[in-house]
């Protein structure tokens, strides 16, 4: 619950004081490691670096103008698929920045890299941990915004804005299928494991 709260203070207060951003730039979000963010280990829970990275996304997007393209489009982005590695752990009290960019664009989706970083002993910045985050745009009407029109009405040159090729190969191996799709779950040998175990009569 108490990540609404951090949501609110950074789209009410810190996103509209921060400095505008082109597209492609880097957005530059601060945090606190808080008692709630903590797990048994008395560090920062490896499932809340995903939702503090929603409330950086949000600094970004509205720091470089999609935010309100978004109200008046009546759009919302959704995650479809993220991957993040762990470098050093996040412990209570440390303060810490998220570099959110966007990457660019498949033929479905948007990417954006996102870093938690702290400075090292020399006072430079260091890579803590690293996410690749591939969203979609959905309209609160229904349906997919395809993104031939968010590069129209965002203005992003898509020419300046490359995905790395494995980062493209991970979207293509994740992807699942489509919401109106079938997509029963199936595990590969479990019949036949179930098989092999069964009491006979």
């Amino acid at each position: 619950m108490h990540m609404i709260f951090r949501t609110l203070w950074h789209l009410w207060f810190v996103g509209p004081r921060g400095r505008r951003l082109g597209f492609g730039d880097v957005s530059r979000s601060r945090f606190r490691v808080w008692p709630t963010d903590l797990d048994v280990l008395r560090h920062m829970n490896n499932g809340k670096y995903l939702s503090v990275m929603d409330v950086a996304r949000f600094d970004l997007i509205q720091r470089n103008g999609v935010l309100p393209l978004f109200k008046r489009e009546g759009w919302y982005p959704v995650v479809v698929g993220q991957t993040i590695s762990y470098r050093k752990s996040l412990n209570p009290w440390m303060r810490f920045w998220i570099e959110s960019r966007i990457l660019g664009f498949d033929e479905q989706a948007v990417y954006i890299e996102q870093r938690f970083v702290r400075p090292d002993a020399q006072r430079r910045p260091e890579i803590y941990a690293r996410a690749i985050v591939r969203g979609r745009i959905l309209r609160r009407s229904g349906g997919t915004v395809p993104v031939s029109e968010i590069i129209e009405k965002s203005g992003a040159d898509p020419e300046q804005l490359r995905v790395p090729e494995e980062v493209l190969a991970w979207g293509r191996s994740t992807r699942l299928p489509a919401t109106r799709a079938e997509a029963p779950s199936i595990w590969e040998g479990e019949g036949s494991a179930q098989r092999a175990t069964r009491p006979r009569a």
